[in-house]
């Protein structure tokens, strides 16, 4: 029989008390949010647009900041009209309100949002444009990580901005917040891919219904067609196809911003507030030696909970290689 191993078999696991629990929970159940979000471009906006449409059970109200406060003042306004008839009438949810908020108020919610991103590559970059941002990003990150410290952030942390893993652990390191305050969202949409590629191709339609993403937004990306009876060749071509998915969007002259907004960040953090399933980057291994690996995961009245079954050897030596690469990122 295939020698199987388990997500927290992963080199450097010993850090971890209970393979399955990551311990803590940083928002209250059943309690709507109050949600703040940095920075306000093409994923910024496009996000605020989908937890504005889709977040009325989940969220009290949306704070936004940005360095343009002109287009804050847009989107204030423009957000704000989007709503149903008679939504006041009883007819229709009524939508959460959005308002501005500066920076020295970002950490006074109990959900923040990263999307803010330094020297975002052109449209004629080559390659995976995502790790070109990692520097950029990093110092970014560690400036609203040094405002997470000082207001002892206690609520969820959510970053989007790319490259999504290694930006989990610079935030963890200079902000003194819990790994599992932190999650990070870009695996959502890889497997959102995965499935629009498995829907043109017989071979692959399976997926759709037992297949897995795993690891980081990006190169090292592991899509497994299926956990029991994994096809390694048939995982490689359709990783392939996702990964390359981005490049064909670019091609076409235009930023994939779109779906990356809505199906990593909109629609996987409402599930995360709502105690679902979704795809989160969480931490795995000791906390000065892990790294964030994308699973899917979710919160439960135990804490951050990540999916953990037996998995064939030559499924796991890929992820064991995608998280050792985001440890040497760190």
């Amino acid at each position: 029989m295939e020698q199987v191993h388990y997500i927290h078999e992963l080199p450097g696991q010993a850090g971890i008390a209970a393979p399955l629990s990551l311990a803590g929970r940083p928002f209250t159940p059943g309690k709507k949010a109050r949600v703040h979000i940095l920075a306000l471009g093409d994923v910024g906006m496009t996000m605020l647009i989908g937890l504005r449409l889709l977040g009325a059970a989940d969220i009290a109200c949306i704070g936004i900041c940005d360095l343009n406060e002109n287009n804050l003042r847009r989107l204030e306004i423009e957000i704000n009209q989007i709503r149903y008839p008679f939504a006041g009438q009883g007819d229709g949810p009524v939508l959460p309100p959005v308002y501005m908020v500066t920076e020295d108020q970002l950490f006074d919610c109990d959900v923040f949002i990263f999307c803010a991103s330094k020297g975002v590559p052109p449209l004629s970059a080559k390659g995976d444009v995502r790790m070109a941002q990692l520097e950029a990003n990093k110092g970014l990150i560690g400036h609203f990580a040094g405002l997470a410290r000082k207001a002892a952030y206690g609520g969820l942390v959510c970053i989007v901005s790319d490259p999504v893993d290694p930006l989990c652990a610079a935030f963890l390191d200079a902000s003194g917040v819990q790994p599992w305050q932190i999650q990070g969202y870009g695996l959502g949409v890889m497997n959102a891919r995965a499935c629009y590629y498995a829907e043109q191709d017989e071979r692959m339609a399976h997926y759709l219904k037992e297949g897995r993403a795993f690891g980081p937004h990006g190169e090292d990306l592991v899509i497994a067609d299926r956990i029991d009876g994994y096809d390694d060749a048939l995982s490689r071509e359709l990783t392939r196809k996702v990964v390359e998915a981005n490049y064909v969007v670019r091609n076409l002259g235009y930023k994939p911003y779109i779906a990356p907004a809505l199906s990593s960040a909109a629609l996987s953090i409402l599930l995360t507030l709502e105690g679902r399933w979704h795809y989160g980057s969480v931490y795995l291994g000791d906390r000065d030696r892990g790294a964030f690996l994308g699973v899917r995961s979710r919160y439960t009245d135990e804490g951050l909970v990540y999916e953990d079954r037996s998995l064939p050897k030559a499924l796991y030596d890929r992820i064991a290689y995608a998280y050792l690469r985001l440890c040497e990122l760190r």
